[in-house]
């Protein structure tokens, strides 16, 4: 056994270093567990996995004293562009735009590598004492008895806390331990992740085109390069992915289109099958779930790292202020207050993007003007236009302190 522990966090990507730090603060003793080996995502040369992060993920990550090591290797997302189009044929007549000066609090969101931010997120950790991370290790098993959660590791070793936290994924082997069931549905769609460089500056603006197989969103990258997510139908996909980098660029180059210039393949290319997964409950005896553990959502509006981060910081929240009360941190009211201030946001927002991906991957002609008519709308009602940009910030009423950039 190692030394004692206040939660233990099982997931050591983004949003379980991210809890870590922000429980450090709140004067916990944390243990993260890795299944990974250190080295797995610390490769310093760029690859093109990105994150757009909204402006109130941006400030979870300044109140836990990350954000200072990123932002000059940020890209700000000055405005974003949403049409609807064919491949080859260019976007339709109509389109809707957002610019960062319809809201008052400066950029709307930020992109910012993969490598940059996992990198930032090791580093914090290290200079915190009252963090503990363990790298490559395989949670294989777990128990809750009494006021405590243990986990066994591949090793053998056991590992115990009051709390147990799974930030491992949408198919979080750590909520199936507990007899958390699941709701979703397969999309039959992948999404093809890349990067390119361009000829034409991208003044920081994102672009979201909808196309009959399924979106392709070009979001903008620090030296005149942009991320790239591009989603068609699970065997186009997979048939597009088998291709050398020329011919993958063939097929990329008729959908993107030229308004950028020539466009170059920059780093390497990815492919994730999409689906929906919900997890029927947040929380169960001792355990809460965070992040992808407890949803996966469709890549449209890139907001799966976002809904973590909200996660993040009303858990943080949660148990900080039972901390100072003097309460069991992992009592099932306490843990009820999370979920209560979480789970229907998730939901809305899955819903939400389940809804439009529905309504947009599809050829029919008489939706199509529907839906350029519905852009045209919302692109003529500036006070609409408004409250998309603010939904787009993470900027909304009742929001957990640190998505304030405050400290709890």
């Amino acid at each position: 056994m190692r030394n004692a522990t206040d939660i233990l966090i099982v997931g050591g990507g983004l949003n379980g270093p991210a809890l870590a730090l922000a429980l450090a603060q709140g004067g916990f003793r944390v243990t993260v567990i890795d299944a990974r080996p250190a080295p797995a995502r610390a490769e310093p040369g760029f690859d093109g996995r990105a994150y757009a992060l909204a402006l109130a993920s941006v400030r979870v990550l300044s109140a836990i004293g990350v954000w200072a090591a990123l932002q000059d290797k940020a890209q700000p997302i000055l405005g974003i562009r949403v049409s609807q189009g064919h491949a080859g044929r260019g976007a339709s007549p109509f389109s809707l735009g957002f610019d960062h000066a319809e809201i008052e609090e400066g950029p709307m969101g930020q992109m910012i590598e993969d490598r940059h931010l996992y990198a930032a997120f090791r580093a914090a950790m290290a200079q915190q004492d009252r963090i503990t991370l363990i790298d490559g290790a395989r949670v294989v098993g777990q128990d809750i008895a009494g006021q405590s959660a243990t986990v066994t590791l591949e090793s053998g070793e056991e590992l115990s806390a009051p709390l147990l936290v799974a930030s491992d994924g949408r198919d979080s082997p750590t909520a199936a331990r507990a007899g958390i069931r699941r709701q979703g549905r397969d999309y039959g769609q992948t999404a093809l992740v890349c990067a390119v460089a361009h000829a034409r500056p991208h003044d920081g603006i994102a672009h979201q085109m909808f196309l009959p197989a399924g979106p392709l969103a070009i979001l903008p990258l620090p030296d005149n390069r942009s991320s790239i997510v591009w989603v068609e139908a699970r065997e186009t996909a997979q048939a597009i992915q088998r291709l050398d980098d020329a011919a993958y660029m063939d097929l990329l180059r008729p959908r993107f289109g030229d308004f950028l210039g020539r466009i170059e393949l920059a780093g390497a290319r990815f492919a994730y099958p999409l689906r929906l997964s919900l997890a029927e409950d947040f929380v169960a005896p001792r355990l809460a779930l965070v992040g992808d553990a407890a949803h996966g959502v469709h890549p449209i509006a890139g907001q799966g790292l976002n809904l973590g981060l909200r996660d993040v910081a009303a858990l943080a929240e949660v148990l900080t202020l039972a901390r100072r009360r003097g309460e069991d941190v992992a009592a099932p009211g306490v843990l009820a207050r999370y979920q209560e201030w979480r789970r229907f946001d998730t939901v809305r927002m899955a819903l939400g993007m389940d809804a439009v991906n529905l309504l947009f991957s599809n050829g029919n002609p008489v939706l199509e003007g529907l839906r350029g008519l519905g852009l045209g709308a919302v692109a003529a009602l500036p006070a609409l236009r408004r409250t998309f940009i603010r939904e787009a910030a993470g900027l909304r009423a009742a929001q957990p302190r640190l998505m304030q950039g405050l400290p709890v």
